[in-house]
């Protein structure tokens, strides 16, 4: 029998350590017999670190589990960038990785993400000034966005040089006003068709029953990006991600070869945010660590705060709950403190309201709400973990006192999911 696959979901606004979970969950000596990593949202804005066996890569496209030859599958909910894609293979070969592009397979409905979106995403956040939404400026949110309008170029389109050429051309007049003209020139459109004709025939590029073949040889790992409070629709506007962070499309396309899921959250020990946006427990005087999340030129400062069990439930209530919970970063110095409460123009509250889904309205007055909120902090015990599983009704099933993939440490059976 094809054991229960495992859907692993950041529970707060990203960074908490999933990249690290799944390598852990790919790697030979875990016995979890893993036959893909399925990438299930976002695009290359991903930065999920991994330490294992005296390597160390930031992965952005790739699934987490590279290191231990896992293929991964770019699905049609991904926004894929083949130029960083390119420059991401050859830095996992200098690391020892095998023809790395032979472990993908890309699903041809995928959007692409090209330089001219990427160009629009900056102009649009230079402009915003002082007011930025704290966007990575990877051009997610034009890839995302121009689709929902246009006739936006897919992975494959790489295989029609005429279509692509065109599609190309459309969206660099659309965006002609925002950005250089030098990106819509002819030479210009004509050099990145070459360059993605090529880029087709360097990967794979798989049809929509790629998912269940890989089922049928084992595990799948749906590796997501980001963090169910950055989502689109569950996160607090405008400082979001333009993705579903939650695991609403992991589990569809689960639901399509009929297959069951364990959903794994994963937290710190304490929250942090990296760029813009509300963030009730944030405590500028923490000073712990972190070598591998520093000031983005877009996306701005790297900020901690102390445990929030509130944001925490409220991310495992909008994602349908999570069967089990991965805690990273018990070596970290950490507070000592979390948040029981907040003290808001509303009075003290304990719950955050989920609201309708898609409900902006709802998103934006979280976001005033929190904004000003004064956390009620109490002091969390010498160990966390019947504290927090007491707190968020979730098993504790993995914890990690360090970066390094030996640094986890399984405290219940996970290949019982």
């Amino acid at each position: 029998m094809i054991p229960s696959h495992i859907i692993v979901l950041d529970l707060g606004f990203g960074d908490a350590g999933k990249g690290a979970t799944v390598d852990w969950l790919c790697a030979p000596e875990t016995g979890l017999d893993v036959s893909a990593v399925v990438r299930f949202n976002g695009g290359a804005q991903a930065a999920h670190n991994v330490i294992a066996d005296g390597r160390h890569h930031t992965y952005a496209q790739f699934g987490s589990g590279t290191f231990s030859g896992v293929p991964t599958l770019l699905s049609r909910h991904m926004l894929v960038e083949p130029i960083a894609l390119a420059s991401e293979s050859r830095q996992l070969a200098a690391l020892g990785v095998r023809d790395p592009l032979s472990l993908l397979r890309i699903d041809g409905r995928a959007l692409l993400t090209t330089p001219i979106h990427i160009a629009a995403n900056r102009a649009r956040e230079d402009a915003r000034g002082s007011s930025r939404h704290g966007s990575c400026g990877r051009g997610i949110g034009e890839t995302a966005s121009y689709a929902l309008e246009y006739d936006a170029p897919t992975v494959s389109d790489c295989l029609r040089p005429d279509v692509l050429h065109a599609k190309l051309q459309a969206m660099a007049a659309h965006y002609g006003p925002l950005i250089a003209p030098s990106t819509h020139r002819y030479e210009a459109i004509r050099d990145l068709v070459d360059m993605y004709r090529e880029f087709a025939t360097a990967v794979r590029i798989a049809d929509g029953t790629e998912l269940a073949r890989l089922a049928q040889r084992g595990r799948l790992i749906f590796e997501g990006a980001q963090g169910v409070l950055l989502d689109e629709w569950r996160g607090f506007h405008p400082h979001t991600t333009w993705s579903t962070v939650e695991p609403r499309n992991a589990r569809a396309l689960l639901a399509e070869i009929g297959a069951p899921a364990y959903t794994l959250g994963v937290t710190r020990t304490y929250m942090t945010r990296h760029g813009a946006g509300p963030f009730p427990t944030e405590d500028p005087t923490m000073a712990i660590p972190e070598p591998h999340n520093t000031t983005g030129a877009y996306q701005g400062h790297f900020r901690c705060g102390h445990l929030d069990p509130i944001l925490l439930r409220y991310a495992i209530e909008v994602s349908g709950g999570i069967d089990g919970l991965a805690l990273t970063h018990l070596d970290a110095p950490g507070t000592g403190y979390a948040a029981t409460g907040y003290a808001t123009s509303r009075g003290v509250i304990d719950r955050i309201e989920p609201g309708r889904w898609q409900d902006l309205d709802h998103q934006r007055d979280l976001t005033a709400l929190l904004t000003t909120a004064d956390p009620l902090l109490t002091a969390v015990p010498a160990d966390p973990v019947p504290w927090l599983e007491c707190q968020l009704g979730t098993p504790i099933v993995l914890t990690a006192d360090g970066p390094d993939r030996r640094n986890r440490i399984p405290a219940r059976v996970v290949a019982a999911a």
